[in-house]
């Protein structure tokens, strides 16, 4: 599905409250121990605000995972969060570092403050329970006290709410389709009515017919509920059509912060560019694909500089020396919510045209 065909982009950007929810600050994180550690994630700073939805996009392994699992504490070893702060908003406004919470603290923030829907929901269900026991128990295990009745009933709602017939309780994982699955997998992810909900590419293995409902779905679900969303993806023009901003990551770093809808028409980071570059718009005159040559860095060997070099069209020999740090851009007066780690960007005179384009 090609998401270049709504101009609605960002829609739902001035409904959404310019308060943190989520502040991810500096997070760093290693892969293995030892003298000689993978360096993933390099101080990720982003921030989502209360109803926004956050797209978070770039090519495989580029560390868009390992940042949701780091972020909720989920990251599985060797990984090894080695700095940053991950700060919840809860309810009451209280500002709380996921990172340093007790064991205690941090079951009762999972589900209720914070929930994820994770890559491939057949894996992630139980395939010897029925469907109807596994969102019922995840439901009693935050709940104390409720009665089992209680939470089937519960669990029931949850499967209307998602479009699935509450008969289907009774199923077992195998005998639902691949997106009923992944629906599954949202309705016990808002049990408890989270502030926050991660989705790591739930559409991925989906059709392109299964994905747009599974992504009206859940644009219907947060205007009802009010929830915020990060939704990590290698697709961009899925994103420019639900989020309301854009995170482009690129070798383990942001490299583009912004608005979706200024994102899709003027992309500045050059890896946002052929990002965009990559899928065909289904408006608008005719134009050649040309994507971006060569690969992602091996992150044991990054090149000096801007790590995205050896692949751009646009760098300069500074781009080898000049490690850029994500800030505003050359237009930051009239784009005061953009970032953008490039160097081109420190002066208006120095940008390539394509670049520059307003």
């Amino acid at each position: 599905m090609s998401a270049s065909t709504t101009s609605g982009t960002g829609r739902h950007a001035d409904a959404a409250v310019r308060e943190p929810v989520l502040e991810i600050k500096n997070l760093s994180v290693d892969y293995g121990f030892g003298q000689d550690p993978t360096h993933v994630l390099r101080q990720v700073s982003l921030t989502l605000n209360r109803g926004e939805v956050l797209g978070l996009a770039g090519e495989s392994g580029c560390g868009k995972s390992t940042l949701a699992y780091a972020a909720t504490r989920l990251l599985p070893p060797p990984g090894l969060i080695t700095g940053g702060e991950v700060v919840l908003t809860d309810r009451s406004g209280e500002r709380r570092d996921i990172l340093t919470m007790s064991d205690a603290q941090l079951r009762a923030s999972r589900w209720q403050d914070v929930a994820i829907v994770f890559q491939g929901a057949m894996n992630s269900l139980n395939p010897v329970f029925r469907i109807g026991r596994q969102i019922a128990d995840a439901i009693a295990a935050h709940t104390p006290g409720i009665r089992k009745k209680q939470a089937l009933d519960r669990a029931a709602e949850l499967l209307d709410m998602v479009g699935i017939s509450p008969d289907r309780l009774s199923a077992f994982p195998h005998q639902l389709s691949g997106g009923m699955r992944q629906r599954v997998m949202i309705a016990m992810a808002l049990a408890l009515e989270p502030q926050v909900l991660i989705m790591d590419e739930p559409t991925t293995a989906l059709d392109v017919v299964m994905q747009r409902q599974i992504v009206e779905q859940i644009a219907e679900l947060r205007e009802r509920l009010g929830f915020s969303v990060v939704f990590i993806t290698h697709d961009v023009s899925l994103l420019i059509e639900i989020a309301d901003r854009i995170a482009i990551m690129y070798a383990g770093e942001i490299v583009e912060d912004a608005a979706a809808q200024d994102v899709y028409r003027r992309p500045r980071h050059p890896y946002s560019r052929g990002l965009l570059r990559s899928f065909p718009p289904l408006r608008g005159p005719r134009r050649e694909l040309t994507g971006i040559a060569g690969s992602p860095p091996d992150l044991r060997l990054l090149p000096t500089g801007c790590t995205f070099t050896p692949r751009c069209g646009f760098s300069t020999p500074e781009c080898s020396r000049i490690h850029p740090e994500l800030g505003p851009t050359a237009f930051a007066g009239a784009e005061p919510d953009r970032r953008v780690a490039c160097i081109l960007h420190g002066d208006v005179g120095t940008l390539p045209p394509e670049l520059a384009e307003r």
